[in-house]
């Protein structure tokens, strides 16, 4: 009933190792380090305005800005030379009293000078609208 106090053999001693090592998971060889995901706390742009945000909204802004201020300018620009017709008929009566195939002359420039005019402020207004949404798509898109 005594215990044994001799030393284990060494047999058994590698047997037990040997088991204990097979537990152990294999060594991996590492060849790069891995590389990290992006940040979770850095906002786009469009998680910006998706999110409306202060920064969302001050894009926002100064696209909203930015066509208010083309469409003020190519208005005030059509008033100026729409209104520049009465002056000059104004400050040179002759022209008044001028006509071509019976039509006096005030009437062929309203009708062969504005509707032109009116065209031609449309398509720069449209061009220019349209680069305008193209800069902030771009803004939207790089960040």
């Amino acid at each position: 009933m005594s215990s044994d106090p001799r030393p284990a053999s060494p047999d058994s001693s590698a047997a037990a190792a040997s088991a204990s090592a097979s537990k152990q998971p294999e060594r991996v060889r590492v060849t790069a380090p891995r590389t990290a995901p992006a940040s979770a706390d850095s906002y786009t742009v469009s998680r910006e305005l998706d999110e409306q945000t202060e920064v969302g909204e001050l894009f926002i802004g100064s696209l909203i800005r930015s066509q208010l201020r083309l469409a003020l300018v190519v208005a005030g620009g059509f008033l100026l030379i729409l209104l520049g017709v009465p002056v000059l008929l104004a400050f040179l009566p002759v022209i008044a009293d001028l006509t071509l195939f019976t039509v006096p002359a005030p009437w062929i420039l309203l009708g062969a000078g504005v509707y032109p005019l009116v065209i031609v402020c449309g398509a720069l207004y449209v061009r220019s609208a349209a680069r305008n949404e193209k800069r902030f798509l771009d803004l939207v898109d790089d960040a």
